[in-house]
């Protein structure tokens, strides 16, 4: 009797393996909000400019009377922030996690200096009389920058959370997303001030 004889089933082919596909840092949540924020402030600019437009002369003899230090030491502080985040980064995908938490903390330390300035400059609006009642530039100036404060202060809790929760153990050189959410809502944040310093202090 003869041996039936199965029929020859080809190999499967190799399957390709290149580089992974480059995802974005951190969680895509965080991808959403920071570009809602962005229209937020698109918003803000927009009032920005239309202001300007109507009251030319106000928005030119505004400039000057505004602490001009203030919003330079500001400038440094959220970039000087921003970088000791991404220096947090590194350590942390090179798996040395006390040096991460260092990195954070000074981050934190620096990036507390910015609400206290913030704080001194509106003290110090107040004695050049720079209010509500000082005119449309001072009013567009206080709607962008205080809203700029609320979210930078967002961002300064979120420093004080990652690093309670780093040090817990939160968080691995396999999976810091949280820490990378972190650092890009603050850079975020950092790019909206960079338009804040450079339309109302330095090219206003």
């Amino acid at each position: 009797m003869a041996t039936p004889t199965l029929p020859d089933t080809p190999n499967p082919a190799p399957t390709a393996t290149g580089p992974a596909a480059p995802t974005l840092p951190g969680h895509r949540a965080m991808w959403v909000a920071i570009c809602l924020e962005f229209i937020e402030f698109a918003v803000f600019f927009t009032i920005y400019f239309s202001s300007r437009w109507f009251h030319p002369q106000d928005f030119q003899t505004g400039a000057a009377r505004l602490w001009t230090l203030g919003g330079v030491l500001i400038t440094l502080v959220m970039v000087t922030s921003g970088y000791l985040l991404t220096r947090m980064l590194r350590a942390m995908r090179e798996g040395r996690r006390v040096a991460a938490q260092r990195w954070l903390l000074l981050a934190l330390a620096v990036g507390l200096a910015y609400p206290a300035i913030k704080l001194a400059e509106w003290h110090w609006n107040r004695g050049q009389g720079l209010d509500a009642g000082a005119g449309i530039f001072v009013v567009v100036y206080y709607y962008l920058t205080i809203n700029h404060f609320v979210h930078s202060s967002w961002g300064l809790l979120g420093m004080a959370w990652g690093w309670v929760r780093l040090r817990t153990g939160a968080y691995s050189a396999e999976d810091c997303r949280g820490l990378e959410s972190l650092a890009v809502y603050w850079h975020a944040t950092d790019l909206v001030w960079l338009m804040i310093f450079s339309l109302f202090y330095a090219f206003a």
